[in-house]
């Protein structure tokens, strides 16, 4: 009797609910879904690819899986309006067609890689670009991003992105490694190209005299490189078309997009883009950096935002090939970028209008941490704090030559101008930059210090004597 109600209780759960889903994938085999059978699920297993419908009245009760194992051909696709919990436990997947990874959740779902876990998803080629579905990981709701497991990101298709999240996303803990190979799929001639340009009843007579004399200085100069057959940058040309020099991409290979907020609390996410339009990260409502470290290496924008953009804490290395390092688009008179803590590296290797941190006419608030952004700075107006939103000294220095692979160093100076104590930071720029317009502040800052940049054998020397100031051929003027 005991052996037949052993047989009968497992026999009898599979066609029950289940607290955990098992999927388990293998090379040259049909994925193995366990429990096989399970009340309210439709589990469809063809080839590679496992499909699973929700069809439960009760979706109160969130949803677990496992997912491990690899195949070269297959994907994981669940459509549900429960909570859904994926737990990557060494799961190596590749979609020959479509994202390997496709939530059409209703709810917010959590993907965790388990602790010491290596986990990749690639998407080798993509379908469903009309829809902007295609991506390595795509979902229709929140998602949350987490374990102390590493996740490999990789998408090899033109017009593919690496995450595409509908909603919020929010990562933390994790290390997540995002590469997109990928090309555009041409460029949207039905749209005009931008953003840029003034803001309505923009007029260039109200701003400060001091703004109009940089301007001007930082024209001339620019114009006599030109002459002499020198360029402000070493990177490529601008990106051409439309105000400013932009046009608009179809299908952009985008290393993780969300449509709502993007959140990165900890953890080390490293970000690569290599074709036009390409961003790194972008959040269309928001970007929230609280701790972490972020690696970003784009060939457009490197952190892109329709909303603010806000650093509170972990190291930030942004850097943009042929477009900005840091923007947001947020635009009115409130601040668009908000620095409160951490360290934030945002460097455009492109020439004018490209800058380090770009929020166009809206102002940049320091409060806390240290910044090194450099970039060119021709827009029709940089982006800069004021002295009302630097509530932490900061400089804004133009014509500071990077010498690429050099240390650049920051030291208070003594009274003779001679570098005293240890450097407040040193950082290595990947490039060479002529005359740079490089935003900098470090928690070290007093107003009335008086400091000294160095990048090789080159130096700047400077004094803080407003919470914002605007140094250039050493003299120091304030806005």
């Amino acid at each position: 009797m005991k052996k037949l109600l052993a047989f009968l209780i497992p026999l009898c759960c599979t066609a029950c609910t289940a607290d955990t889903i098992t999927v388990t994938y293998s090379e040259g085999h049909s994925p193995v879904v366990s429990p096989a059978e399970i009340d309210g699920l439709k589990i469809t297993v063809k080839n590679g690819d496992v499909k699973i419908k929700d069809w439960r009245d009760n979706t109160t009760t969130p949803l677990t899986f496992v997912l491990k194992g690899t195949s070269s051909n297959g994907s994981f696709k669940l459509n549900t309006e429960a909570k859904t919990r994926i737990q990557l436990e060494g799961l190596n997947l590749t979609s020959q067609a479509g994202a390997p990874l496709h939530l059409k959740n209703k709810k917010k779902a959590e993907l965790i890689a388990a602790d010491g876990t290596q986990n990749t998803l690639t998407i080798a080629a993509c379908t469903d670009t009309a829809k902007q579905k295609a991506a390595a990981i795509w979902t229709k709701d929140k998602l949350l991003l987490s374990g102390k497991g590493t996740l490999n990101i990789i998408s090899q298709a033109n017009g593919c992105k690496g995450i595409n999240c509908k909603d919020d996303l929010t990562i933390e803990d994790l290390t997540l490694n995002v590469e997109t190979l990928g090309d555009n799929l041409g460029v949207d001639t039905t749209r005009q190209a931008g953003p840029g340009g003034p803001p309505p009843n923009f007029n260039p007579d109200d701003l400060p005299e001091e703004v109009k004399a940089h301007f001007e200085e930082m024209r001339k100069h620019f114009e006599g490189m030109a002459q002499q057959g020198e360029h402000p940058m070493m990177g490529p040309p601008p990106m051409g078309g439309g105000p400013f020099g932009k046009q608009k991409y179809m299908n952009t290979c985008k290393g993780i997009k969300a449509k709502g907020i993007l959140t990165i609390n900890s953890g080390t996410v490293s970000v690569t883009t290599h074709s036009r339009g390409a961003e790194g990260l972008e959040g269309k409502q928001g970007v929230n950096i609280n701790g972490g470290t972020i690696l970003v290496h784009a060939m457009d924008d490197a952190i892109n935002s329709g909303g603010q953009i806000f650093f509170n804490g972990g190291h930030t290395q942004a850097i943009s090939i042929s477009n900005d390092a840091v923007d947001s688009n947020a635009g009115g008179d409130t601040p668009a970028i908000i620095i409160a803590g951490g360290t934030v590296l945002a460097w455009s290797q492109n020439g004018p209008p490209e800058e380090g941190l770009d929020c166009d006419f809206s102002p940049i608030q320091v409060t806390d941490g240290t910044i090194l952004s450099v970039g060119a700075g021709m827009g029709d107006m940089p982006s800069v704090p004021t002295t009302e939103t630097a509530l932490q000294p900061t400089v804004l220095l133009t014509g500071l030559d990077i010498q690429k692979d050099q240390p650049i160093t920051l030291h208070e100076t003594n009274k003779k101008g001679q570098p005293t104590g240890q450097p407040f930071f040193s950082y290595t720029v990947p490039f060479d930059f002529q005359s740079s317009s490089s935003l900098i502040t470090s928690p070290a800052f007093r107003v009335g210090g008086s400091y000294i940049v160095k990048s090789g054998s080159n130096t700047y020397t400077f004094t803080l004597t407003q919470p914002f100031t605007v140094s250039r051929q050493g003299e120091a003027r304030n806005r």
